[in-house]
């Protein structure tokens, strides 16, 4: 019963993406080509939440489920890590035609191909767990 919380607001972020059309194969392939603003409206407005909340977050203004304020400790920056983890990120997002986000929200709608996708993020997951230890942190 606790974690039904959970369940709904994975339920709304579907129903949101779904609206919004974040979801569409044909959008994301819009936004690659530069084409139409709509994705990148969508990713901006997310970022803006993001920001708001982390401020929320680490002024204590909201705590985390169990009542407790949220510590987020700083970390480094790296230009160069940045920009390698962007550039596998966004190849995966353009080859896959979905974001991790998305996926479960797809297997919702029975597009059962993004199965293939799952079981490849689930796999990448799994190997940067074993090499994380060697990569530069």
């Amino acid at each position: 019963m606790k974690y039904l919380k959970f369940l709904f607001t994975g339920i709304l972020f579907g129903i949101i993406l779904t609206k919004s059309e974040a979801i569409s194969w044909y959008r994301i392939y819009e936004m690659f080509k530069f084409q139409s603003f709509h994705m990148y409206g969508i990713i901006g407005t997310a970022v803006a939440f993001s920001m708001i909340f982390m401020y929320l977050f680490k002024t204590g203004i909201i705590t985390n489920y169990l009542g407790k304020k949220v510590f987020i400790k700083e970390k480094k920056k790296g230009l160069t890590k940045s920009l390698i983890g962007g550039i596998i990120f966004g190849l995966g997002w353009a080859l896959a035609g979905a974001c991790p986000g998305p996926i479960f929200v797809l297997i919702g709608h029975g597009i059962l191909p993004i199965l293939i996708v799952l079981v490849g993020a689930v796999f990448g997951t799994f190997i940067y767990g074993i090499l994380s230890k060697k990569l530069p942190h």
